[in-house]
């Protein structure tokens, strides 16, 4: 069993009780009241006896009764908890008890203090129809004690037990009604602390859940971001080191078949530059640092060159155009342009088979857009393969790189008409 389920049963019994004693208030002067009372009536019996002038027939009937009442009151006390209230057997206890009260206190008026138990436990034990009947009942026995005794023998003394009646009654009924509202007082507390108990146990479960789910985001957000890093990597590899390798076995493959030692000379220094390039942009692609081009560069700087350098190494004339009023923009944002550059001249000297290339940077209100246009032969964009995490990162890298920064990566192209690439970016300037 857990300490909480352990703690939990106690609040639970703990709110039973204060049930309980709602509800019923005076269960222990329901207990052990009458017990009390008719023990005082039995001793002010025998204290009074002589002064009433007791006869051994009174004290017969008076004793006989007595223990009868004691006897009925045991009776009812282990009966009562399998009873249901008020009930029949109730009922006729209650009259029972009423009935020897009566008697005892027609022989001697001080008896009366045992039939005043009536008045609290009438609506225990009689129906609702019977119950101020029942206290009318027990108001009589003890307003004739008070007014010297059963029955009265003169017209003063009949007004006089008449007024205690109504005095008598009236004050149990202002007692009871007392005794309702402190009830119900006591019951809506009851309520109102279970409800809390309730509320809090909810809200603990709402807690345990979210703590729960707030584990199970702090997993999910770790796993995305280690495939992030994952698909970043790829695409820096791809972007670097596959484009570098790329272009070194093309000077290669010109220097296998080169009429001459000095253009074989040529083509091995741009593929030592190049071996050289792409081991340095696999190096901070590694620390997660920006391209080497833009080191010492400005992004339209940085375009211009690679323009210019990949023309040189293809052969293939390309030009570099800036339009709007350049500012030095976020790291990210220069970095994904520029890879974006890279990843489109790549595509254009492996598949585009162009003889012009044209690359425009245009700075507007809010936004930067690339363009990259070729006149190559084209494709067909519908037959490309559908997009996965699995197809490369040649189109589809360009487009989450785009993406990530909440840009869009557009591409036209037919077969025969060439290829034209456009990335939008946010402006974000590099001082936020």
């Amino acid at each position: 069993m857990s300490l909480g389920s352990g703690c939990g049963r106690a609040v639970d019994a703990e709110l039973a009780d204060a049930v309980a004693t709602a509800d019923d208030p005076w269960r222990v002067v329901h207990r052990y009241g009458a017990y009390v009372l008719l023990a005082i009536g039995v001793v002010l019996l025998a204290a009074t006896s002589e002064a009433i002038g007791m006869t051994r027939t009174d004290w017969y009937v008076a004793g006989s009764l007595s223990a009868l009442a004691f006897v009925l009151q045991l009776w009812w006390t282990r009966t009562e908890p399998n009873r249901p209230r008020p009930s029949t057997a109730g009922a006729l206890f209650y009259w029972a008890r009423w009935a020897v009260g009566f008697i005892v206190a027609l022989i001697n008026p001080f008896f009366a203090f045992f039939a005043a138990v009536g008045y609290y436990d009438a609506d225990r034990l009689l129906p609702r129809w019977q119950q101020k009947p029942g206290i009318l009942a027990s108001v009589v026995i003890v307003a004739g004690a008070q007014s010297g005794g059963l029955w009265p023998d003169s017209a003063l003394g009949w007004a006089v037990f008449g007024a205690l009646v109504v005095a008598n009654m009236a004050f149990v009924v202002i007692t009871g009604h007392l005794q309702e509202k402190e009830q119900e007082r006591a019951r809506v507390q009851v309520r109102t602390i279970h409800e809390l108990a309730e509320t809090n146990t909810a809200l603990q479960a709402a807690l345990d859940e979210n703590a729960h789910l707030h584990s199970q985001l702090l997993v999910q957000a770790r796993e995305a971001g280690i495939a992030d890093e994952r698909r970043r990597l790829a695409a820096e590899i791809h972007d670097t080191i596959a484009q570098g390798l790329t272009g070194i076995i093309a000077q290669i493959q010109v220097v296998k078949n080169a009429p001459t030692l000095e253009i074989a000379r040529e083509h091995l220094d741009r593929a030592d530059g190049l071996a050289r390039h792409s081991l340095g942009e696999a190096r901070r692609s590694v620390h997660n640092l920006i391209p080497a081009a833009l080191a010492d560069a400005s992004l339209p700087e940085a375009l211009k060159k690679t323009v210019a350098d990949w023309g040189g190494r293809t052969g293939v004339r390309a030009d570099f155009t800036l339009t709007g009023t350049a500012q030095p923009l976020h790291d990210e944002i220069e970095a994904t342009l520029l890879r974006i550059t890279e990843e489109a001249l790549s595509n254009a000297a492996r598949h585009a088979h162009a003889t012009r290339v044209g690359v425009t940077l245009s700075f507007m209100a809010g936004e930067v857009t690339l363009d990259v246009r070729d006149d190559g032969r084209g494709f067909d964009l519908l037959a490309l393969p559908a997009r996965t995490d699995t197809a490369g990162f040649g189109l589809d890298g360009m487009r989450a790189r785009a993406e990530r920064l909440a840009g869009a990566v557009t591409i036209e192209s037919e077969p025969g008409s060439g290829t034209a690439i456009s990335a939008r970016v946010p402006l974000v300037p590099h001082d936020q």
